[in-house]
């Protein structure tokens, strides 16, 4: 997003879920009977779609192919059919577990072959690799807005985000790690799309790219045609695959109204029920993760009542949670450059992650004082774990302290930023070695990003930005005579994290 105040717009508007327009069956196939955005004849075509797809010379059984209507599964020889829908562009494989996943030249995942609407029929084959190790246990890392506008900060991405992430991946020492960019790649030039590209493809990992509002093509007429170069760079705005025994979702949540940059957070019809259908083969009680760029749902608006803004949640997402109920989900998401965990219910987490640009490469931190960087996921069977990892910082600095008369607001006491923070979290400071208590949980700015960013002329670069109220402050009042300071932070996985000021 541009900024809090775009953040926080109100857009006045109400959107329904997108129709798809009626057909008629002619001796060409199936075809519109009026365009789509634009799109012509030949490209709005129904047109039979069948393959096979194969490991080592043998057919693969039950693996999910979809056009992003049609969800069928492969018989025991390999092999499916179906009609494609007449707006499909791509065929695409819901990657197996226990297979590699392959990238295209610009590193990111390659699991989809476009389907050639200038015949009657199309075959897509799908060759697979099988893992050499077993993939149940395996990591994941989320790149949630690079959001890169300028050659400066395309250099910024390759030369501080990518060694880091480099290192990251050296240090898990796993066979099995894939990246996520969660949506606002870029920040609307797409000139700069190759230098985002240049650093996928230096972190050595595949990557499957989801679809955010600064990825569009602005000058398009509505949200169908507004992914045009994102799909042309990186294939199906949604799609599923597999690692382990976890299931993998992405969904392109950002819809589009047709003036100039404004959107509201909303899934399709067309993705809803596309992902009935691909849910219907995943058993229930399966980990299922989704990612998006626009969160579900975030408290900004209980830190901010006045404010509203359908561009900031997803408006439909009570049907999404519905689809997800049977299993245990979590949801990715970036957009709001703040570190946000919801527990939305017993078997459904919200992840909305801190940002790789920060507070738009205006400086080291995000508007509520989450270090500029991206999260790293273990996955171990069906258990996720995580941490936050701060850009150019040890995976060990959780938080960050200040002392008393450092935060304006709360001058007599000092305080904590525990930015990765969720109710499962436990935080107490000791004194000369004796234990004290709790931190106290208070909804409070940073002081960090009070000193960097509050004010007209502040920060240089991207003057409108201004530190935000988060719920992951925390105060505690040491005696003035005490000699040391413990402040012990342990998360939710019994993970300590410590500092000691003297």
């Amino acid at each position: 997003m541009n900024s809090r105040r775009n953040f926080i717009k109100n857009v006045a508007l109400t959107a329904g879920a997108a129709s798809i327009l009626p057909f008629q069956q002619t001796t060409a196939g199936v075809l519109a009977t009026s365009s789509v955005a634009g799109e012509s004849t030949d490209e709005l075509k129904s047109v039979g779609v069948t393959g096979r797809v194969t490991s080592r010379g043998k057919g693969l059984s039950h693996v999910v192919v979809s056009d992003g209507y049609q969800v069928v599964q492969t018989d025991a020889t390999g092999s499916y059919s179906f009609q494609s829908a007449f707006q499909s562009r791509f065929v695409f494989i819901s990657i197996p577990a226990g297979y590699v996943i392959e990238q295209q030249t610009n590193g990111s995942a390659l699991f989809f072959q476009k389907i050639n609407k200038h015949q009657n029929s199309s075959r897509h084959d799908f060759v697979l690799e099988p893992v050499k190790e077993s993939d149940h246990k395996h990591h994941f890392i989320v790149w949630a807005d690079p959001q890169i506008q300028k050659e400066e900060e395309a250099e910024q991405l390759l030369n501080e985000t990518v060694p880091d992430t480099l290192a990251t991946i050296k240090q898990l020492n796993s066979p099995h790690v894939f990246g996520v960019g969660c949506g606002d790649l870029i920040w609307d030039q797409h000139q700069l799309s190759a230098k985002y590209n240049q650093a996928v493809q230096q972190t050595t990992i595949p990557f499957f790219q989801v679809f955010g509002n600064h990825d569009a093509d602005l000058e398009q007429r509505s949200d169908e045609k507004s992914a045009t170069t994102f799909t042309e760079l990186y294939g199906p705005q949604y799609y599923s695959f597999n690692r382990g025994l976890v299931h993998y979702v992405v969904l392109n949540d950002v819809f589009f109204i047709g003036k100039e940059k404004e959107y509201i957070g909303y899934i399709t019809e067309n993705q809803l029920a596309w992902l009935e259908q691909d849910l219907a083969v995943v058993p229930h009680g399966t980990t299922v993760v989704v990612f998006q760029h626009i969160p579900s749902f975030t408290r900004h608006f209980e830190r901010y009542p006045e404010e509203k803004s359908l561009g900031a949640m997803v408006s439909n997402r009570k049907y999404l949670y519905k689809l997800l109920e049977p299993y245990h989900a979590h949801l990715m998401s970036g957009h709001t450059h703040f570190n946000e965990n919801v527990v939305l219910t017993d078997n459904l987490y919200e992840h909305c992650h801190g940002t790789v640009c920060g507070a738009w490469w205006s400086g080291p931190i995000c508007q509520d004082g989450t270090p500029s960087g991206y999260g790293v996921y273990e996955v171990n069977g069906k258990e996720l774990s995580w941490y936050y990892k701060g850009t150019g910082l040890s995976k060990e600095t959780q938080f960050r302290v200040y002392k008393k008369g450092e935060h304006p607001d709360f001058p007599a006491n000092w305080s904590v930023n525990i930015w990765n923070w969720d109710e499962e979290w436990k935080a107490i400071w000791l004194e000369d070695g004796v234990e004290k208590g709790a931190l106290v949980q208070v909804r409070a700015k940073d002081p960090l990003s009070i000193q960097l960013h509050q004010g007209p002329k502040l920060p240089v670069k991207r003057k409108w930005v201004e530190p935000g109220l988060t719920d992951h402050m925390f105060l505690f009042c040491p005696s003035d005579q005490a000699k040391n300071i413990t402040i012990m932070v342990t998360d939710r996985f019994g993970n300590s994290y410590t500092e000691v000021i003297t």
